[in-house]
């Protein structure tokens, strides 16, 4: 069984994502195919047993090539079970109306372009305070404290829940299976 597992990125946490998919997918004897959406060179998503999506949230709004990729191949991606890995902070917040939000972005993303994903998982994102530039430390900071959230920039923080993102893996690929 052969599965393409896509990713764009702003920071490198959703191709962190996107390898360890395409990394735990290969440990079950799988053959996986890791490409960033932005750069040319891959295959038909609809020649594939499966496809996975990985896509940070950034100010409300997943990165413009997701949205075109989708648009573009959504005939082909209706074909197969596709999983979307919708990456946020605020899925993790301890505020109950912050993940109510954050839970929106993919149907809002699949009302734009016309696709809907047989399978999404959100998946806490990361605080990566050592890339980021001075202004946007001091922004993310502050949105961390009010939140509770690490506010230590001399460090990154990472809270994606590595298990549950296999388990959602799993379930993707225990459908074709089926």
């Amino acid at each position: 069984m052969a599965v393409l597992v896509l990713y764009a990125t702003v920071e490198g946490h959703s191709r962190k994502v996107a390898t360890h998919i395409a990394e735990h997918l290969e440990d079950r004897r799988y053959v996986a195919l890791l490409g960033d959406v932005r750069e040319p060179g891959f295959t038909v998503p609809g020649t594939f047993d499966a496809v996975f999506i990985c896509a940070p949230v950034h100010l409300g709004r997943y990165p413009e090539p997701i949205a075109r990729f989708i648009e573009d191949w959504k005939d082909a991606l209706v074909l197969v079970p596709t999983g979307f890995v919708s990456i946020s902070l605020s899925i993790q917040s301890d505020n109950p109306e912050e993940r109510a939000a954050a839970r929106t972005f993919p149907e809002k993303l699949s009302r734009r372009t016309g696709f809907y994903p047989s399978h999404v998982h959100h998946a806490a994102g990361a605080l990566k305070y050592l890339e980021y530039d001075y202004f946007k430390r001091l922004l993310m900071r502050q949105i961390a404290g009010k939140e509770g959230g690490p506010v230590d920039a001399s460090r990154d923080y990472e809270f994606t829940d590595w298990d549950a993102l296999n388990g959602f893996v799993d379930d993707v690929i225990a459908e074709i299976r089926g």
